[in-house]
C-alpha cells in the first residue's frame, strides 16, 4: 500500500507594515498528512532548469481533497525546509485513481527545518 508522509506547509498572512510601507507577514505553521515525496526525474530537474532557472529537486504528491494553496510557499520535510516552484498541477478527483490528484515540484532552499 503506497503511503504518504507529513509534510510542514508554511502559510504567511500579511499582519502590518513597517514604517517604510513594506508588508510585515506571520508565518504559520500546518501539517498535511500522507503527501507523497520523490525525487524528480533529470528530465523535470533540467525542464524546470531551462525554464525558471531553479533546480527542482522533489516532487510532491498532494492528497485529494486539501485545500491549502501551495504555489509559491515554504515546506518542510526531510528535516530540511524547501521553496514550492511554479503554480500545482492537478486533475480531476473521479479520473484519477489513488488517493492523489496534484503534484507540485520543489527547490532547495538553503536552512534547516525547526524541529
Amino acid at each position: 500500500m503506497i503511503k504518504g508522509i507529513p509534510v510542514v506547509l508554511y502559510e504567511r498572512t500579511q499582519t502590518g507594515s513597517d514604517p517604510f510601507n513594506k508588508p510585515i507577514y506571520e508565518e504559520t505553521a500546518t501539517t498535511v498528512e500522507n503527501v507523497l515525496v520523490a525525487p524528480s526525474s533529470e528530465e523535470e530537474i533540467l525542464d524546470i532548469l531551462n525554464l525558471t532557472g531553479r533546480k527542482a529537486v522533489y516532487t510532491l504528491g498532494i492528497p485529494k481533497g486539501d485545500t491549502h494553496d501551495w504555489e509559491d510557499k515554504d515546506v518542510a520535510f526531510f528535516g530540511e525546509r524547501w521553496h514550492t516552484i511554479g503554480m500545482p498541477i492537478g486533475g480531476i478527483d473521479a479520473m484519477i485513481p489513488l488517493s492523489w490528484n496534484t503534484k507540485v515540484r520543489v527547490e532547495r532552499y538553503g536552512q534547516q527545518a525547526e524541529d
